[in-house]
């Protein structure tokens, strides 16, 4: 009688109350394909962390897969797309030996932005046949040519959106090269310029606000359109330190975030982390410079060709 009594209290209280041992989920495991631009290797890594497709050209600053599957990918010195077939259909080299291109981004209306650091800094747009067909200053703030800028983006209003970093500088441009707005990175909080914030990657969100990484100064921000800090994430929340000179940015449909560690030289290059800055996947092998996530447990990311 007074087993069976303990049994229905046992019983009342689970119905009552989800029983810990019932109510405990098994989080899947995430697993991604992802393009990688990179210092060791520049291609496509599929899900079980296998290479699927290899440029054959390392040291990719910026690329993309396409929507029709083609591959856009910006090295220091040429930008290229390659077909299905591998095969180079569009080219653009930089026309003088100190520039560095530096961004590689396809536009809706077909044209390919590139950016070009050097001595006069620039945006260009360039048409199908490779032909410059829009020009667009930049003003980085120093002569330094690997340090004037790095992955730039076109908003929908037309403006571009261009990180500066030793100008510790977010600027938006109007395609006359007036300069619209400016997010200053070098954040007295987090030690002023002594700290490095350099900006890298600047992506303009879907809500408005702005995702900033901060290089050197090993965080990750997201910026309201007053240039407040609204989230953060930094190696005090992590028993490792998976931040080492972040680089390239992703924000997924989900609203999780990817970040690639370009100066870990060991453990972490890419890892992703919820809105709670809980790190949900890493990856390990090669350094990224900047990626692009394909697909998540098999299903292909919003606007990637993947299947």
């Amino acid at each position: 009688m007074k087993i069976n009594t303990t049994f229905k209290l046992v019983l009342a209280i689970c119905l009552i109350v989800p029983c810990f041992l019932w109510s405990q989920k098994t989080v899947p495991e995430i697993t991604h394909s992802f393009f990688i631009a990179g210092p060791q290797f520049t291609g496509i890594i599929g899900e079980a962390g296998e290479v699927i497709w290899d440029s054959k050209k390392a040291g990719a600053r910026d690329g993309y897969i396409l929507k029709n599957g083609h591959v856009l990918i910006c090295w220091g010195d040429e930008v290229r797309e390659y077909n299905r077939k591998k095969e180079v259909i569009l080219s653009y080299k930089k026309t003088e030996e100190s520039m560095e291109l530096g961004t590689a981004v396809r536009l809706s209306n077909g044209n390919t932005m590139i950016t070009e650091s050097g001595y006069k800094p620039r945006i260009v747009e360039i048409n199908k046949k490779g032909k410059v067909v829009k020009s667009i200053p930049l003003k980085p703030e120093t002569d330094n040519i690997h340090m004037q800028t790095r992955m730039a983006r076109k908003l929908k209003n037309g403006n571009y959106l261009v990180p500066h970093l030793l100008a510790f500088a977010v600027k938006e441009y109007q395609p006359d090269g007036t300069i619209v707005k400016t997010f200053s990175t070098d954040y007295e909080k987090f030690g002023g310029r002594k700290a490095e914030t350099w900006p890298f990657t600047a992506i303009r969100l879907k809500n408005g606000n702005t995702l900033v990484t901060l290089t050197h100064g090993n965080r990750v921000i997201e910026l309201n359109s007053k240039g407040q800090i609204i989230w953060e994430i930094n190696n005090a929340l992590y028993d490792e330190d998976p931040l080492v000179d972040p680089c390239g940015a992703q924000r997924l449909p989900n609203g999780n975030t990817v970040i690639a560690s370009y100066g870990a030289q060991k453990g972490i290059k890419i890892f992703e982390v919820d809105s709670n800055k809980n790190i949900v996947w890493t990856y390990n092998n090669f350094r990224a410079h900047h990626f692009q996530i394909l697909t998540t447990n098999g299903k292909p990311i919003k606007g990637t060709p993947l299947k």
